[in-house]
C-alpha cells in the first residue's frame, strides 16, 4: 500500500496483521483456481443445507398452532445446534481445502 494519504482502520489493521504474521513466520500463499472453486462449491452446498434447515424449522413452528413455550424452546435449541454443526462442518472443510 502506498503511504500517501490517510488510511482506514481496516487498512491499518491489515498492515498490523501482515507485520505480525511476518514476525511469527506465518506465510500466506494465494489460493489456486481449483481451491477457489472447491471452496465456492462447499459454501454453496452448506448455504443450501442451511436454507433447507430454516424452511423445515419454520414449517414445524407453523404446524404447531398452540405450542407449549417449552416445546418451542426445544425446537429452537435443536435448530440452533444444527445450524452451528453445519457451519462448523463447512468451516472445517474450507480450511482443509485451503491447506491442500
Amino acid at each position: 500500500m502506498s503511504n500517501d494519504g490517510l488510511k482506514s482502520a481496516y487498512e491499518l489493521a491489515m498492515e498490523r496483521f501482515k507485520k505480525k504474521d511476518a514476525e511469527t513466520g506465518v506465510e500466506r500463499t494465494p489460493l489456486t483456481e481449483a481451491q477457489k472453486a472447491a471452496i465456492a462449491e462447499i459454501r454453496s452446498f452448506y448455504q443450501a443445507k442451511l436454507a433447507e434447515l430454516e424452511i423445515l424449522h419454520k414449517s414445524r413452528l407453523r404446524g404447531m398452532a398452540m405450542m407449549d413455550p417449552a416445546e418451542r424452546d426445544l425446537l429452537d435449541d435443536a435448530y440452533r445446534r444444527e445450524r452451528e454443526r453445519l457451519a462448523s462442518e463447512r468451516d472445517v472443510k474450507v480450511e482443509k481445502t485451503r491447506a491442500s
